[in-house]
């Protein structure tokens, strides 16, 4: 008897479940076996932000009934005007931990598991154990480093190991929704190229002559970080870090009379962070928890494999296939081929890394398969190897010569084969 009661609430969810319709998948089976290989399909999101809230929303909602959570954040009284699960006297607590009481406060019948931590401290075993896995992220390196642990879990004898990514992301009244299949179809590094970097400030303007709020944050960041933490890794989502380059960055305002520097506007700069629209995050949640519902169901076809959306003008919407990349360094097997200028040094080189669309690498430590190029660290290696950097690239490699490049940030390494441009 419990459990009809507890059905009922999901009778609309069952119209799809309990009949096939013209699209529906070959392999679908209408009716109990389909409804509860739902409710057991465990579930991870990964981020229990403005995108989390509405997506672990939709998901309870929705008859998957075993969902796990991971966010390191903790609220912020500037959340609370579109992250619906939180309120004043959260403020302080873990967003993961608040998220998920509140919904097992609705929905009963819902086992919700958080984590509060970085998704890098979890291990291949932590992710094997999942369906489906779905970001609800603000960050570009997280999303680069779960695509890649993800990729290197699959095994083609364990069909197991393949592990759905469903992405969302919003940027103000604009958001994407995609679908990956890792090493099957297109990955997030194949799509890299489709989040260019933000334009960088000419390093003068940031020691001379700041004249926004912005240059003093990113001053802190490039310039006061490497000055007086050099031995210590900046880590964006790390409270303390944020705070210290907030007071820097505000002692660097008042000192060229400059207004604005906020804790706030610091997390948005470090972290190149979008403002949130609550409208937007509802639409893009929708649309990846309707792709979560299809795979766990196969009631009807997924996403293949991109959708975009935009409703600052008017409400539009596109559908393609971002297809995948033989030269992609996460998914694919090729070298990825760049042009530079031979006479460049090594120094330009490592700095256009960073603002490459195709790499958006910061901390990049390089190597060919004869010789050390430059290492980040440890300090006796990067000593050893700093003279390089004012090489110029014809006098350190060859033209078509194949690099291999690391970053701190990431898993894999990066292959890239230099060509040069007359």
């Amino acid at each position: 008897m419990m459990a009809a009661r507890s059905r009922s609430r999901y009778q609309y969810i069952d119209n799809f479940l309990n009949k096939p319709g013209p699209t529906t998948d070959p392999d679908f089976v209408p009716g109990a076996p389909t409804i509860a290989n739902l409710e057991a399909s465990k579930v991870l999101v990964i981020g229990a932000g403005g995108l989390g809230c509405e997506i672990l929303k939709n998901l309870a909602m929705s008859g998957f009934r075993d969902i796990h959570v991971i966010d390191m954040d903790t609220i912020d009284v500037s959340n609370l005007n579109r992250q619906f699960l939180f309120r004043k006297d959260d403020v302080g607590k873990s967003k993961a931990e608040v998220a998920a009481t509140m919904v097992r406060s609705r929905c009963k019948d819902v086992k919700i598991t958080p984590f509060n931590g970085k998704i890098q401290d979890k291990d291949e075993d932590f992710y094997m154990q999942f369906k489906l896995i779905i970001c609800g992220l603000d960050s570009i390196e997280a999303r680069r480093w779960i695509n890649a642990t993800l990729v290197s879990m699959v095994d083609m004898e364990n069909p197991e190991s393949l592990k759905p990514l469903v992405d969302g992301g919003t940027e103000g009244f604009k958001g994407q929704a995609r679908v990956i299949l890792p090493t099957l179809t297109s990955c997030i590094e194949c799509q890299l190229d489709m989040h260019a970097p933000r334009p960088a400030v000419p390093l003068c303007t940031l020691a001379t002559i700041p004249r926004q709020p912005e240059h003093c944050i990113e001053w802190a960041k490039i310039i006061a970080w490497e000055e007086q933490r050099k031995d210590t890794v900046l880590d964006t989502d790390d409270p303390e870090h944020i705070t210290w380059l907030y007071e820097k960055s505000l002692d660097r305002a008042k000192e060229f009379n400059i207004p604005g520097v906020t804790y706030q506007l610091t997390q948005g700069v470090v972290k190149n962070i979008i403002p949130a629209i609550a409208s937007t995050n509802a639409i893009i949640a929708a649309a990846c928890c309707n792709e979560a519902f299809k795979i766990a169901t196969s009631c009807n076809p997924y996403l293949t494999n991109y959708m975009m959306y935009t409703g600052d003008d008017s409400i539009y919407t596109y559908t393609f296939e971002h297809e995948q990349k033989p030269d992609c360094p996460v998914c694919g097997n090729l070298a990825k081929t760049i042009t530079v200028k031979p006479r460049h040094t090594l120094q330009d080189f490592i700095e256009s890394l960073g603002e490459r669309p195709e790499a958006q690498l910061k901390k990049p430590t390089l190597r060919t398969e004869s010789t050390s190029l430059y290492f980040q660290s440890p300090p006796s290696l990067e000593e050893q190897t700093r003279p390089n950097l004012s090489k110029k690239l014809s006098e350190l490699i060859s033209d078509g010569e194949e690099i291999g490049v690391s970053d701190p940030a990431f898993t894999i390494d990066f292959k890239f084969k230099l060509v040069f441009q007359n």
